[in-house]
């Protein structure tokens, strides 16, 4: 792991407060003990749930009250692992049978009214597992940069009063539309920086990536899993979500996120700064 504490001469930064969240919970076992680990023993401050996915049932039955928000769901990307739409949603279905394996595939194939009725599903059948539901985000950032889904996107979030998380508004070019003035206008809170975490030479860099970090709250999303033979075959990728597991239980990013002067907070504090202003 890449050092991360960087100059210890340099200031301290006030008001800047950071959410860290988990995705991916429900998509395998090994996603969910690794995430539960990270909110339980580590510094992840929130994570979000793929409702359709195949161990979302078993993530419910495991959840102690944390910080968790849905992960609105239209794409299934893994070649090995598919999941589909909860309700009954043709335009919705890829060739194999669930969800389509990209975002432009959605894009092109998608009926927004099934795209508005699967999405509150989800949502709702969250809160019947007995989620305290603190926000929305997408299960593969993009799709809301069509104005179309970012509208039944938004919806979503009005109807049941959740903050919910957006490409940062340099994304803003790319979709054609100013979609955070959008979602500022009708009531709805997100994290001002959504941030990746960054590598040096392959190796997690989290002074990089926390340099960028703004006054105001901040956000980055990562997945987190244990090691494991569901997980390897899976994900092709799979070494990544473990080394975010070892960096989110570790010191180092204690000792980062304390030289760096930050507030940990969850999307629940979002949550509530959204439900104490009225209802427009």
């Amino acid at each position: 792991m890449a050092d991360i504490t960087s100059d210890p001469t340099e200031p301290q930064r006030d008001n800047i407060s950071l959410i860290i969240c988990c995705e991916n919970l429900g998509t395998t076992s090994s996603s969910n003990a690794g995430i539960y680990r990270a909110l339980r023993e580590g510094l992840a401050t929130s994570a979000s749930l793929v409702v359709p996915a195949p161990w979302a049932r078993a993530a419910a039955a495991e959840y102690r009250g944390e910080d968790i928000g849905v992960s609105l769901t239209l794409v299934a990307e893994c070649d090995l692992l598919k999941w589909g739409p909860i309700t009954y949603a043709p335009s919705l279905l890829g060739g194999s049978g669930g969800f389509p394996g990209t975002v432009a595939d959605a894009w092109e194939h998608a009926d927004l009214d099934e795209v508005r009725r699967e999405w509150r599903a989800q949502v709702e059948r969250a809160i019947y597992w007995g989620f305290d539901v603190t926000h929305l985000s997408l299960h593969l950032p993009g799709i809301e940069l069509r104005p179309e889904f970012f509208d039944a996107y938004l919806e979503t979030a009005e109807e049941f009063r959740l903050p919910v998380r957006l490409a940062n508004r340099s994304a803003e070019k790319i979709a054609g539309f100013p979609f955070h003035n959008l979602a500022t206008g009708r009531g709805v809170v997100f994290p001002e920086n959504c941030l990746s975490i960054q590598s040096v030479h392959g190796e997690t860099d989290i002074a990089v990536t926390l340099s960028q970090c703004t006054q105001g709250i901040n956000c980055i999303s990562l997945d987190a899993a244990i090691d494991t033979y569901e997980l390897r075959t899976a994900y092709r990728d799979w070494e990544q979500p473990v080394s975010n597991l070892a960096l989110l239980t570790s010191s180092h990013l204690k000792e980062a996120v304390e030289h760096r002067g930050m507030n940990l907070v969850g999307y629940k504090h979002l949550r509530n700064l959204m439900r104490s202003e009225p209802q427009r």
